[in-house]
């Protein structure tokens, strides 16, 4: 049942074979051609449904539907096709989407499979093909066409075979020659017409599949943005939940008493080279300073050393706590 399901939800696809097919069949009999005098209407011989498919249950005819499908038989053989099959479902449950899907899809290759056998003198096999043709559709534009070039077909056939006086032995033979035409010419196109929509079949499951990885992927992402917006939030409540730290006591005020200026280094004032360090250093409680250090010096390594010596003869007022703090001493050549 569930590939009875896919052959039918695919078989949209089946109108694009039309133009395949039609390559098989000659220029369409000009409209409006009139039906000779005593031709006879190409009224099938026989129900265009078997009475053995008719006989057959809706789930049964499912299943052989869409297996005479899946085996090229579109329309053909006689009593084993899926045309038949849907036509006898669609008569048992009326309502069944699949079967006028299905049939809708044939319709185009049972109008150029009668114009075939019509062409090839196939008269036998064009009323019943116009007989499946009728029963799908009978509003169908092609109908009366079919019908009158059909029947003036079969008019000329007879007129040629009283003219030549055929013997019955060439009648015999011309008459194997067909069916034998008719079964290579309906094989080679339903297995053409079978493998385009296997292959149309394929890429729809392909499509599907990557339309399933991209909702799964675009799910995972979702979830993850949720997951990163829930961690968010707790960070958020866990911050406020916190306790909040004392403010630190603002540092006290430097006030230098004595800030000798640095020794230039002899080499840098030759070369008139310039320049500017930054010096960090930590003033204690007596105004003293310790720890001083070079935190960045452009040029590097030319002028460090006597700024370093310098702030460590520099002098500030005493201060209740030791306080580290940075200072930019320049160098300029100009200035001595």
């Amino acid at each position: 049942m569930r590939q009875y399901r896919m052959v039918c939800a695919r078989m949209a696809t089946g109108a694009a074979l039309i133009v395949a097919l039609g390559a098989c069949g000659k220029k369409e009999d000009a409209a409006g051609t009139a039906t000779p005098a005593g031709a006879a209407a190409p009224a099938a011989a026989q129900p265009a449904v078997s009475s053995q498919v008719a006989a057959l249950n809706a789930d049964t005819l499912r299943e052989k539907a869409a297996k005479a499908y899946q085996d090229s038989r579109l329309y053909a053989p006689a009593g084993d096709n899926a045309a038949e099959y849907y036509l006898a479902l669609r008569d048992k449950a009326p309502g069944d989407p699949g079967a006028s899907s299905a049939l809708t899809d044939l319709l185009p290759m049972i109008v150029i499979a009668t114009e075939q056998s019509r062409d090839r003198e196939d008269f036998a096999e064009a009323q019943r093909l116009y007989a499946l043709l009728e029963k799908a559709d009978p509003t169908h534009p092609a109908l009366t066409r079919l019908k009158e070039s059909v029947a003036s077909a079969q008019s000329a056939v007879t007129q040629r075979a009283e003219e030549q006086k055929l013997t019955a032995e060439q009648e015999q033979a011309r008459a194997a020659q067909l069916e034998k035409e008719r079964q290579q010419q309906q094989a080679a196109q339903q297995q053409q017409a079978a493998q385009q929509l296997a292959a149309a079949q394929e890429a729809e499951s392909k499509a599907a599949a990557q339309r399933e990885a991209e909702s799964k992927a675009a799910a995972q992402r979702e979830a993850e943005s949720k997951a990163a917006a829930q961690r968010a939030e707790q960070q958020q409540q866990a911050a406020a939940a916190a306790p909040k730290p004392e403010p630190e006591p603002a540092a006290p005020t430097l006030r230098a008493i004595s800030t000798p200026q640095p020794r230039y280094p002899m080499e840098a004032l030759r070369a008139g080279q310039s320049g500017e360090v930054q010096v960090e250093f930590t003033v204690g409680t007596d105004g003293t300073v310790t720890n001083a250090r070079v935190v960045r010096a452009n040029p590097p390594r030319v002028f460090d050393r006597e700024a370093v010596a310098a702030v460590r003869r520099w002098r500030f007022e005493p201060v209740a706590a030791p306080v580290t703090t940075r200072r930019n001493i320049g160098f300029s050549a100009g200035g001595g």
